[in-house]
């Protein structure tokens, strides 16, 4: 059995940061709209601070959100709703004992220990007819991440105090902004991350060093191919099938249980 020990680096991470981006939230979870929301259940798979069951509780009947780490932190966030609940357990193996009518996991399987068990357990709280999306960190498109940032993670980044890491999120942040407001404004495709930098100059320097911190931080990521994806949201189990890389990075998938 998986066993997703807890991790404090999470708790840190969105004790101090907040990520209020709804653009991007209506992108990852595209063709799907809030709208989709509108008087379902709802169960948010791995919550973190609850920033996305924030954009969606107006609109659901009710939302669950189940993390390992953090569901302390979302509950303060998510006070002003009623609708809300949460329930602390590792995605790999919680039972809920119900089923909803969309789950949602955004961020969060590829910090999983083995994602394709992450998501063979989510995927039973969707009810029969219901909607499973899912938001994850492509393989295909991110090899300096997978090939440099990842081993100098386990290395030396982890090992750093939590404030340390922070401050050299700040300096990346800052560097990053000078590169891409430059050399990322020339019309040179092919270089990584090109498609991805458009967002960047859309956020924040916050929501920009968030993200930066993330990758830093982030104790366990694995990137997902194309073939995991499209053996996860196979034709034997969905319909309405929908499976997009974004921005070249990442996977945006959705689908209907059968």
């Amino acid at each position: 059995m998986i066993l997703q020990e807890k991790q404090a680096d999470w708790n840190f991470q969105w004790d101090k940061y907040y990520d209020d981006s709804i653009f991007l939230f209506k992108e990852w979870i595209y063709p799907n709209t809030l709208e989709t929301f509108k008087d379902k259940e709802v169960l948010d798979c791995g919550c973190g601070g609850g920033q996305h069951i924030n954009f969606i509780a107006d609109y659901a009947k009710t939302v669950t959100g189940v993390d390992l780490n953090t569901t302390e932190i979302a509950k303060k966030n998510t006070e002003k709703y009623k609708n809300v609940s949460f329930v602390e357990g590792d995605l790999a193996k919680v039972d809920l004992g119900r089923q909803f009518d969309i789950v949602y996991c955004i961020g969060v399987l590829q910090h999983t220990v083995d994602p394709n068990v992450t998501f063979n357990n989510i995927k039973k709280f969707v009810k029969p007819g219901g909607k499973l999306i899912v938001w994850c960190y492509s393989k295909e498109g991110n090899w300096p991440n997978w090939l440099l940032l990842e081993p100098l993670k386990r290395l030396f980044l982890l090992k750093l105090p939590k404030k340390l890491l922070n401050l050299l999120a700040w300096l990346l942040t800052v560097i990053l902004y000078l590169i891409v407001y430059t050399v990322y404004r020339l019309p040179i495709k092919f270089l990584p991350y090109y498609e991805y930098f458009g967002n960047f100059r859309k956020l924040s320097f916050e929501r920009n060093k968030l993200n930066v911190f993330d990758k830093l931080n982030a104790p366990i990521t694995n990137f997902i191919t194309r073939n995991q994806v499209d053996n996860w949201f196979n034709f034997k189990e969905f319909s309405d099938i929908f499976i997009d890389q974004y921005k070249g990075v990442s996977w945006r998938a959705s689908g209907t249980k059968i």
